[in-house]
């Protein structure tokens, strides 16, 4: 299934930087403002040590894992909802992204120009929120005013669904004239199905990246404790990761390079394999493995995914021909050794349309089409 984040930030915040280090495709990286205009893609490997251990045991030809995809989406600035800075433009990208990893700048060089001469992450964070409300509000108002004219619709179901989502789009203009993200607005699970037609950008989730110089990235500097603090009340996470840092250990050739380098920088993990994580948890994702010799891979799934639905990820003829999955979990694997042993240690099970995919599974489905 398709993942994808999208990176934004002012200009000059360090975005592009940390997207060359993330994916370590050349995303254009400048010292001053618009320097990326087309949204730069990149695909992620999400880092999961039970897939090679899984790999270990079956010995297949190769590995593959799952992924998230990243965009690196051009610096909005004050005004970018009316236009300002190529910023319809810019906010259009935005919407097709799946959650929002929002960069703020949490250094300071007085080499490196800020767009607005100052460095306050508060600030900024307020300015492409209150950005992204405002475009969301553009979409809001403009349904609300259509809304009359399908109330009085010869068609009975677009009636009924223009009353039903009335009182919910005044709900939101309330909230999104006020600067609040749509996503603060307290909705009950049926009222969030019927604005998910808007695809409105301050519904989706969000986490927030300090970007930090080296000294911050084993202790929060006062930047990083003021984000933390903001971030706590909009319900969202945050990760700190020093952008030039994860940049050399990118460029480094081999994974003990990196591993000396990261331990001499006092690092234990990336910082760039922590935000991939936290972005796939973040969406609600989890993984489950088919394993034969010929592969063993790693799949990407909603929390909640039944058995069809799960198979269907493969390839839609799984799903519509489905008839069972053969499922035992990566643990017992990892404990008995073989499949056969998981077998004969009554683990391995056969499950129907109703079961419930779970994190770690390893499947293989039977199907006829």
């Amino acid at each position: 299934m398709a993942i994808n984040c999208g990176i934004v930030g002012l200009p000059n915040v360090g975005k592009s930087t940390l997207f060359q280090a993330l994916t370590s495709a050349p995303a254009e990286a400048a010292n001053y403002p618009f320097c990326t205009i087309e949204p730069n893609v990149g695909i992620v490997s999400v880092s999961d040590e039970r897939l090679e251990k899984i790999a270990s045991h079956i010995k297949p030809e190769r590995t593959i894992p799952t992924a998230v995809e990243f965009v690196d989406i051009a610096g909005l600035v004050k005004g970018a909802s009316k236009g300002e800075g190529l910023g319809n433009q810019f906010l259009g990208h935005i919407r097709s992204v799946s959650a929002i990893v929002h960069v703020v700048r949490c250094f300071e060089d007085a080499d490196v120009i800020h767009v607005e001469g100052r460095v306050d992450p508060i600030q900024d964070i307020e300015t492409i929120n209150l950005e992204l409300a405002l475009a969301d509000l553009e979409v809001i108002e403009k349904r609300l005013a259509n809304i009359p004219k399908l109330i009085k619709n010869q068609n009975k179901d677009i009636q009924t669904k223009a009353k039903i989502q009335q009182p919910l789009l005044e709900k939101l203009q309330a909230a999104l004239s006020d600067g609040l993200a749509a996503r603060t607005v307290d909705f009950e699970p049926e009222d969030l199905e019927e604005i998910k037609e808007f695809n409105l950008i301050t519904q989706k989730k969000v986490l927030y990246l300090c970007n930090v110089d080296e000294d911050g990235v084993t202790t929060d500097n006062d930047h990083v404790k003021k984000v933390k603090e903001y971030a706590a009340k909009d319900n969202a996470q945050v990760v700190t990761i020093c952008g030039k840092l994860e940049s050399e250990i990118a460029s480094l050739d081999t994974n003990e390079e990196r591993k000396e380098f990261m331990e001499a920088a006092g690092i234990e993990i990336s910082g760039l394999q922590r935000l991939t994580k936290i972005a796939y948890d973040m969406l609600g994702l989890r993984t489950y493995f088919t394993a034969g010799v010929k592969e063993v891979r790693a799949w990407t799934f909603q929390e909640g995914y039944k058995a069809p639905q799960a198979a269907g990820i493969i390839h839609t003829d799984f799903e519509r021909g489905f008839i069972r999955a053969e499922v035992f979990h990566c643990n017992d694997l990892f404990q008995y050794g073989t499949e056969q042993k998981v077998k004969e240690n009554g683990k391995f099970r056969v499950e129907g349309k109703e079961y419930v995919v779970q994190d770690g599974d390893i499947m293989h489905f039977r199907f006829n089409v």
